[in-house]
């Protein structure tokens, strides 16, 4: 009988732990920080089992103490990995606050014509969206030619919901008119099954670059080592220079305007299946996505010049040179820099009866101001 009372105590206490330990752990897994779950666990369980030692009067200190703190660091040891990767920077496009761009707001980053645009909007205003790296331009387009009253970056009339959902607005005729790059296979597919043409006007110029770890000391690839990195050719640093370090090469999400601009970039070559990371959703239960962008020593990435080095700043990854030009203004207006990109006004089929005079407006020499003074090369203006 004994005995049975131990147990009995032991259940009813574990049972009492659990009531706070399960929410606990709930709130870990699906709130987005299950990394630290294998810690949770291992102090569970060491609590029990030193909690049981007591009722059985285990006298043996060695046992008593090692044992649940055994767990314990097993717990630690198993969690170590993930919590290390949180140690990591990541760069993603949650960094940027486009707020700080918004039109007509006091302080904004959207560059000015210095003088009234010679084209003019007052009603019936063409719905914008496009890109998170684009949205400097096209807010300082709204800002010159549209009514002077505030525009919410993520709902009114001139937003950004990143490129595969400004693509999915267009195609739903929800919005007339978005900036972007070229539309992916996928996205010309999707066109097509709806019966309706994508129209690119190109607006400007920009850089596709690749960036690592500012104290990888590699400075530049080449194209054809981007691809052997990218094809999973090449999987160590020491192979193209570098340290003996595995290499990271990280991807974003189908349909992103910077993924389209690898496959772009890669061509017939096949790409390397993207470092993914497992999430925990209350209503999906686990789910897999592209993991972003983080610093490790031997991470490789991939984005446009504009936004790296104004919209993110991040001063702990370094640009890299291509076939041995660095990515700038200079370089892509000449040409040197050898992997460029248009950045274009996409149209499908809007009857807004201002979206043609807009685009052409923007062609323009005030709208190709615009375009230069943000820092993106404007159309036309190459070899100048």
């Amino acid at each position: 009988m004994k005995l049975l009372g131990r147990i009995a105590s032991l259940a009813g206490f574990t049972l009492l732990v659990s009531f706070f330990a399960v929410p606990m752990g709930l709130f870990l897994l699906f709130g987005g920080h299950g990394e630290w779950m294998p810690i949770l666990i291992g102090g569970f369980i060491g609590f029990i089992v030193i909690v049981g030692m007591s009722i059985f009067n285990v006298k043996r200190r060695a046992v008593f103490y090692g044992v649940p703190i055994a767990i314990v660091l097993i717990g630690c040891v198993v969690a170590a990995p993930a919590l290390y990767k949180l140690t990591k920077p990541v760069v993603e496009t949650a960094d940027v606050d486009l707020y700080a761009y918004a039109p007509n707001q006091p302080g904004t980053k959207a560059v000015e014509l210095g003088r009234p645009a010679s084209f003019r909007i007052e009603q019936n205003l063409p719905i914008i969206d496009g890109a998170t790296a684009l949205y400097p331009v096209y807010a300082a387009f709204a800002q010159a030619v549209y009514p002077k009253q505030n525009y919410d970056p993520y709902n009114s009339a001139v937003m950004s919901n990143r490129t595969g959902s400004a693509y999915e607005n267009l195609l739903a005729g929800d919005v007339d008119i978005i900036f972007a790059l070229g539309p992916s296979d996928a996205q010309r597919a999707r066109a097509s099954e709806l019966g309706k043409e994508l129209v690119l006007t190109p607006i400007g110029k920009e850089a596709f670059v690749f960036f690592i770890n500012k104290e990888n000391p590699v400075k530049g690839l080449t194209q054809e080592e981007l691809r052997d990195i990218y094809s999973g050719k090449v999987t160590n640093w020491k192979e193209v220079g570098g340290n003996r370090a595995k290499i990271r090469a990280f991807q974003r999400p189908a349909d992103s305007g910077s993924q389209t601009a690898l496959e772009e970039f890669m061509g017939d070559v096949s790409i390397i299946k993207a470092p993914t990371e497992e999430v925990a959703d209350l209503m999906s239960g686990i789910i897999t996505y592209v993991a972003d962008y983080r610093n490790y020593d031997g991470a490789i990435g991939f984005t446009f010049r504009y936004y790296s080095e104004s919209m993110i700043g991040n001063n702990d990854i370094r640009l890299l040179a291509i076939d041995g030009a660095e990515p700038t203004i200079e370089t892509i207006r000449s040409g040197a820099y050898p992997i460029t990109r248009e950045l274009y006004a996409i149209t499908a089929g809007s009857e807004n009866p201002n979206v043609e005079g807009f685009i052409d407006w923007i062609l323009s020499d005030e709208g190709q101001e615009l375009v230069e003074k943000t820092g993106y090369v404007g159309i036309g203006s190459d070899k100048d």
